[in-house]
């Protein structure tokens, strides 16, 4: 079994989600996505996200037939605690991550980046919303 893991805030899906999570089942047998908790969103993205609560998110990430399970971290730790406890055997990131630091690549064999479809953004979204 070949374990994959990615991992977002996915607050309002859009096609460039869905495209990577076919990308990253592609690679394994299995697919572990990693959903940031209400929390993390608003220290990362503002006072204003997320738009949809984490429980909400789960739920419609749930129903995507190409991701086998969902779960939620609140810090980098609990994501790297995640990755030892299924066992990830490859990431799947934005390409926007090529030169940063992934959170818990050193505990993946492979770290793969997803051409970010540019003209599909969340944050657009919200703001075509206002």
């Amino acid at each position: 079994m070949v374990r994959v893991w990615t991992n977002g805030c996915f607050d309002v899906l859009h096609r460039g989600h869905i495209e990577m999570f076919k990308y990253a089942r592609s690679l394994g047998t299995r697919l572990v996505v990693g959903v940031d908790s209400d929390r993390r969103v608003r220290e990362n993205k503002g006072p204003s996200r997320p738009f949809n609560n984490v429980n909400d998110r789960m739920a419609v990430l749930k129903a995507i037939r190409w991701i086998d399970e969902v779960v939620v971290f609140d810090t980098d730790d609990s994501l790297r605690d995640h990755l030892r406890r299924h066992k990830i055997d490859s990431m799947i990131v934005g390409s926007d991550w090529r030169k940063k630091y992934v959170v818990g690549s050193e505990l993946v064999k492979m770290v793969y980046f997803f051409a970010r479809m540019e003209e599909y953004s969340t944050t657009k979204i919200l703001e075509g919303l206002k």
